[in-house]
């Protein structure tokens, strides 16, 4: 006998015993589950069916594949299931341990498939959004105060998408951008991220030492740009004109609580003499009064009429008379 048909003859031999024994463990275990190490599923609930191979007679692989093993709590969770944990929940739906042959793993590792969005994604498109639409065009600068946490999402989908939009905030110097996560259209999760911003802006600083009471002028004073946590005043001026409330040394920076407006000249003195005159289109009244009060133009004063003696109130006009009021 040739060698060559001795190793045919032992090919057959180990191919019709290993038949055989696979014929011997399906009479023998109906039922036979293979346990891989790691497996991820789809959904919180996990179900014998989903984290193993499950061969054998019809009946029994339907029950089995249906048989509950865990659940997650969490997001991001990890469930370890050992063979025991096969075996007991296996027992109590009513199938023998003496029926099942376990292969592969000593336990398996089971992951919930998801997505995560991390955190500084989230940040990132806040604000690339906040320097497309600034609140003001004076925004220079924009940091983030927090990183927002990552957002897990169960399951995967290919069509997600994030869309950004400014909310309200109540500090002026805070802008807040929400992010939303929408998969198929339907927003399934968001974070908001709140940002810290800085302005340019102007300021005003002496040119040399101011007196209380001096003037601001082009001449004592310099504006200078400037980085600021609020914004501008849309009505921002110089402050040319306003009087110094305090003596302001050089190179201090102007804020408005150090100076004041220019006081207008006074009109009329105390028990000064003036004209009372009333007008209107079809009359012209005129009498002379005596003035209880020093004033200036506009302001309101006490005057006594010289010959009624009668005191009445009245405004006092640029020209030093004075109007009086009914």
């Amino acid at each position: 006998m040739s060698n060559r048909t001795i190793g045919i003859i032992v090919t057959v031999f180990l191919l019709t015993s290993a038949t055989s024994r696979a014929d011997d463990i399906e009479k023998s275990f109906p039922l036979r589950i293979h346990l891989p190490r790691d497996v991820s599923i789809e959904g919180d609930t996990l179900q014998l069916g989903q984290v193993s191979i499950i061969r054998g007679e019809e009946t029994l692989v339907a029950k089995a594949n249906k048989i509950s093993i865990g659940r997650f709590s969490v997001p991001g969770q990890e469930i370890v299931i050992n063979r025991s944990t096969v075996l007991s929940r296996l027992a109590c739906s009513g199938i023998p341990v003496s029926k099942v042959s376990l292969t592969g793993a000593e336990k398996v590792t089971v992951k919930q498939r998801q997505q995560i969005i991390k955190g500084e994604e989230f940040v990132e498109l806040a604000k690339s959004f906040l320097d497309k639409n600034p609140l003001v065009d004076s925004v220079c600068k924009s940091t983030p105060v927090t990183l927002p946490k990552d957002l897990i999402l169960q399951g995967s989908s290919e069509d997600i998408k994030l869309s950004a939009r400014l909310i309200k905030s109540g500090a002026r110097n805070r802008a807040k951008v929400r992010i939303a996560v929408l998969a198929n259209g339907i927003e399934i999760g968001a974070r908001e991220v709140t940002f810290r911003l800085k302005y340019n802006s102007r300021r005003v600083t002496t040119l040399v030492d101011i007196p209380a009471g001096a003037v601001i002028s082009p001449e004592n004073v310099r504006i200078e740009k400037a980085l600021s946590d609020y914004p501008e005043p849309s009505d921002w001026s110089p402050p040319y004109g306003l009087i110094a409330k305090r003596r302001l040394p050089a190179n201090t920076v102007i804020l408005p609580n150090m100076t004041t407006s220019a006081k207008a000249p006074i009109i009329v003195e105390r028990n000064q003499t003036v004209v009372i005159r009333f007008e209107n289109p079809e009359l012209l009244v005129t009498a002379i009064g005596k003035t209880m009060q020093k004033g200036r133009a506009g302001e309101y004063i006490k005057v006594r009429n010289v010959d009624s003696h009668r005191i009445i109130v009245a405004k006092v006009n640029e020209n030093g008379t004075v109007e009086p009021v009914f």
